[in-house]
């Protein structure tokens, strides 16, 4: 591919000269500049292109666009009112703004983003109302880019090179000059940061940063994934050094500024290959008939001292990151697997959340506070579910961690089934006072050694889930309610949730009332209620996944902040997160900020606290998108070895380009361009949700099953393309 950069020839452009001087002029509305100056920023120095800017400035003069304010100095003339806010850019060049100012979202034509990219935050002004009402823009000027580095394939030629960004979101290659390819080879995946956009060039400048090796190869695929949100892959060695130095040993000294726990009986139940076991459990039988139990969590604040290298690493990655294969954790390995994890038969500094408890699962009595403990057992959720299942202490060989038959301790047996008798009702409290209950499906894969995906699964919560569930849910709710009912000034860090969105629950039904599901949004509670029915509905059916997804999708985004509004989905006044401070830095917040409180301390600065919790709150975002897009280059990679099959799906979505459509028996999702539907001519019914065969009147619409064939993989794109075939009973 040979493309010629535009701008750089002395005289390209210029025909178009008056608007590109105002654009100049606008962008930087309170400075001047003199015709110098603006040749300088269009790169042009020929007496010929000088004699032209000087006259476009007079004639722009002359049409009051720009004022000359000292002599040979002009400014723009601004009579517009200019608005910011966040560009959403669609694949096709086109974007809107998200402003405040506006109930709409503001349309920006692809010849009017002005150089700016996606989630950029602009300057804007609108200029014109659409059809039927909607409002345009033009953006004017970048306030704060968004990203500065993009993963994409390099393209070598002579003298230069061009990075095709991977994201559909980035609409211009990338120029890189020959001495800023960092040694890439032609073809090779890269990470590039830009470096500058100059006013007449077509495309941004930027250099190669990163060589992350060839495209399709499974290891750079997944490092690219990572590198697209910013996310590290490997610890900076200075790092690795501070943690390995630390004294991880347990001391009589720091055991007595503790209380002991290391007598109680005391379990940890979690996924069969977890490393980091952030929580433990304990319990005893008091003489009173009332339950005492611990929810122990790893003391990771003890080792994690603010100002250190290691601190501010943490901080700066705010979450571990579970890919497909790999978790890229928050904590070097020396503490996150080692140190802070609660594994069997090691004493461990905790920070403890102890309630005493009746039948009734009513809290009598409650402390909070740093512990040592002892784990005497390691139970995965399978082993645990025997137990629940079968009343008995027996763990049979199918579930067992060993591969064995063995006998638990039957003490252990009898907390593990109280316990859930205790988590039973509170999350019957919960349900009733109007919490959310989403069991989505989770999507797993069993992988070779390769990391290539053999086969897939659905992981979905059991009872010993949700008996752990409910325990940590209670000591993030106390601990919360603790700080927050005492003073409520004090700052601390919640977790919220805010009410769903009105126009996005009026949307939700619109969707599922053609599967034949009514919802009713008369209040709060009824909201909650209908939801909770509608979820229960369709549990187990076709559309469980797409209902599931487009539910979570109306909610509101949990997040971190200072400002306690209670959380909507859990139905708590008061929430926070404490329970996993190996994989989340504001656990560790709240962990320091509870022991300051109890130590007697003031109210902490909350604007510091503020900006920590929307640090923490946009790499959890991060996260997510990089843990998602793992998920979808897995499905793509297991449908390459599965082309000849032919899959029966689920219509998830319907576009005017095409249907998307969820396979049911393995949740990969891909879509059919409406170009490949050749039987008809199909239309786009937004009403209906539907594509329509204008001879046939066939029409496919969301929810309804097809039967679909692997048309093409692309693992770089992570695009699914497939061949509709036709429905269940016409397609065989």
């Amino acid at each position: 591919m040979t493309r010629k950069r535009k701008g750089k020839s002395k005289n390209k452009g210029i025909s178009n000269l008056s608007n590109t001087i105002l654009s100049i002029l606008k962008k930087e509305r309170n400075q001047t500049f003199n015709y110098k100056q603006i040749a300088a920023k269009l790169g042009v120095n020929d007496a010929s292109s000088r004699n032209q800017i000087i006259k476009k400035l007079r004639d722009l003069q002359g049409k009051q666009e720009i004022e000359e304010v000292d002599r040979g100095k002009f400014k723009a003339i601004v009579n517009t009112e200019y608005h910011t806010g966040i560009l959403d850019l669609a694949s096709k060049g086109n974007g809107y703004v998200i402003c405040d100012d506006f109930e709409d979202d503001v349309f920006i034509a692809s010849n009017n983003i002005n150089k700016a990219l996606h989630n950029d935050e602009v300057e804007f002004y609108v200029y014109k109302r659409r059809k039927r009402g909607k409002l345009e823009g033009e953006i004017t000027n970048i306030i704060k880019r968004a990203k500065s580095e993009y993963v994409g394939v390099i393209q070598l030629h002579d003298n230069y090179a061009f990075v095709v960004a991977d994201s559909n979101k980035m609409y211009k290659d990338i120029f890189v000059p020959i001495n800023k390819t960092f040694k890439a080879e032609d073809g090779d995946k890269v990470l590039v940061k830009l470096e500058d956009w100059p006013e007449k060039a077509d495309s941004p400048n930027g250099k190669v940063v990163q060589v992350l090796g060839k495209p399709g190869d499974h290891n750079t695929e997944i490092h690219a994934i990572l590198a697209e949100y910013g996310l590290p892959h490997e610890f900076p060695y200075e790092v690795e050094q501070f943690a390995n130095q630390l004294d991880t040993s347990i001391t009589a000294e720091e055991i007595a500024k503790r209380r002991d726990m290391r007598k109680d009986l005391t379990f940890t139940i979690d996924p069969k290959d977890a490393k980091d076991f952030d929580d433990a459990l304990s319990f005893e039988v008091l003489d009173n008939g009332l339950y005492e139990i611990g929810i122990h969590i790893a003391d990771v604040s003890h080792y994690l001292e603010e100002g250190t290298v290691l601190d501010d690493e943490a901080y700066e990655r705010a979450t571990s990151v579970y890919l497909v294969d790999r978790v890229v954790p928050m904590l070097p390995e020396v503490l996150s697997n080692k140190a802070c994890s609660l594994r069997p038969h090691e004493e461990k500094y905790t920070f403890s959340a102890v309630f005493q408890m009746n039948d009734k699962a009513e809290i009598k009595n409650q402390w909070f506070g740093r512990t040592v403990t002892y784990s005497d057992a390691r139970f995965a959720y399978e082993e645990a579910q025997a137990i629940l299942e079968s009343k008995t202490n027996t763990i049979p060989a199918e579930v067992s961690l060993t591969g064995k038959t063995y006998q638990t301790d039957q003490k252990i047996a009898d907390a593990v089934l109280k316990m859930d008798e205790l988590a039973k009702i509170m999350r019957g409290i919960r349900m009733r006072s109007g919490a959310l209950s989403f069991d989505k499906v989770e999507v797993k894969f069993n992988l070779d050694e390769e990391a290539n995906p053999i086969g897939v699964f659905f992981k979905t919560s059991q009872d010993a889930n949700k008996l752990i569930e409910e325990f940590m849910l209670l000591a993030n709710r106390k601990v919360s309610e603790f700080i927050g009912k005492q003073d409520p000034k004090k700052t601390f860090v919640y977790r919220v949730h805010d009410e769903p969105d009105d126009s996005k629950l009026a949307n939700l039904q619109g969707i599922v009332s053609k599967f034949g599901y009514k919802l009713n949004f008369k209040d709060r509670k009824t909201t909650a209620a209908s939801l909770n029915h509608l979820l229960k509905e369709v549990h187990g059916k076709k559309e469980q996944n797409l209902v599931d997804t487009l539910t979570i999708r109306s909610m509101s985004k949990a997040e971190y902040t200072t400002h306690n509004i209670g959380h909507y989905g859990l139905a708590f006044d008061y929430y926070s997160h404490f329970t996993s401070p190996i994989r989340r830095y504001p656990d560790v917040m709240a962990h320091r900020l509870l022991q300051h409180y109890l130590d007697g301390g003031k109210s902490a600065n909350e604007d510091v606290y503020e900006e920590k919790c929307q640090h923490s709150s946009n790499m959890e975002n991060l996260a997510t998108k990089a843990e998602r897009d793992s998920i979808k280059y897995m499905q793509i990679k297991f449908m390459q070895d599965h082309k000849d099959e032919a899959f029966v799906g689920v219509i998830s979505g319907v576009t005017d380009w095409g249907i998307y459509v969820e396979i049911i028996s393995n949740k990969c999702e891909g879509m059919v361009s409406v170009r490949d539907m050749t039987d008809d001519h199909y239309a786009f019914d937004q009403d209906q949700y539907a594509m329509v065969g204008r001879n046939s009147g066939v029409t496919y619409q969301l929810g309804d099953e097809v039967v679909v064939k692997v048309k093409n993989t692309d693992l770089v794109k992570k695009h699914l393309d497939f061949n509709l075939l036709g429905k269940p009973e016409t397609a065989i």
